[in-house]
């Protein structure tokens, strides 16, 4: 999920004709999950798929909802609110983070076999970047499993287009002016324990494992050009 300025000023052209046209429709929707909740078994279980989509996705979301509404930020594109994030109160970042991140989650897995491979373009640069696949696995592992509490992995492109893998606690992410380290999210992992916690209990480095079996590189990939060419 890549969001652009051209494509933010869109979001608020569309906005505000709605607005003319004094229609309630927020820009903001809940999505579709992508695949069915057994999907992804036997890496990530259905019924852990299910409560986390439809229970702690659909809260974010509605929570998100409700902190902006009557703000000016109903008008906003998220990564416009996330470049702010400081500015607001605790709800909207830890909501719009958690409505954003989950997305973002989704859309980056798919079921074995329908996943696709890494691109020339994304491999070479990890490579470049880290050394090898290997490496940039180990790493981005390393961060997933000694993230204290709560919290999520990510391998971004920062501002001057080099891969980076990170962390953030809780909802917060690489969009955020308070992050540690700023970027554009490429693939995100979600380590909190209702992420996993069903099917692997306290063994969160079994289930970091177990998310290459269902990374969607086409979609890493995609988000990685898209980005480069920005």
């Amino acid at each position: 999920m890549i969001i652009t300025k051209s494509e933010c000023q869109t979001i608020k052209n569309n906005n505000h004709d709605m607005n003319t046209n004094k229609e309630n429709t927020s820009k903001f929707e809940f999505p579709t999950l992508p695949y069915s909740y057994d999907a992804l078994e036997p890496y990530i279980d259905k019924t852990t798929m299910e409560i986390h989509y439809s229970k702690h996705h659909r809260a974010y979301y509605d929570n998100f909802m409700k902190a902006i509404a009557g703000t000016e930020a109903e008008n906003m594109c998220i990564k416009d609110i996330f470049a702010n994030i400081s500015k607001y109160p605790v709800a909207v970042r830890n909501n719009g983070g958690g409505y954003y991140n989950h997305k973002l989650f989704w859309e980056n897995m798919a079921p074995k076999g329908e996943n696709g491979e890494i691109s020339t373009e994304l491999k070479e640069a990890i490579i470049k970047r880290f050394g090898s696949l290997e490496e940039f696995e180990k790493l981005f592992e390393e961060a997933a499993k000694t993230r204290f509490g709560s919290g999520w992995a990510w391998l971004i492109l920062d501002e001057n287009k080099d891969l980076q893998v990170v962390s953030t606690p809780n909802q917060d992410n690489p969009l955020m002016d308070i992050a540690d380290k700023k970027g554009t999210p490429l693939l995100a992992l979600d380590v909190w324990e209702h992420a996993y916690y069903l099917k692997y209990q306290n063994r969160r480095p079994d289930y970091v494992n177990a998310f290459w079996n269902v990374v969607n590189w086409t979609v890493v990939s995609s988000r990685f050009e898209k980005t480069m060419q920005k």
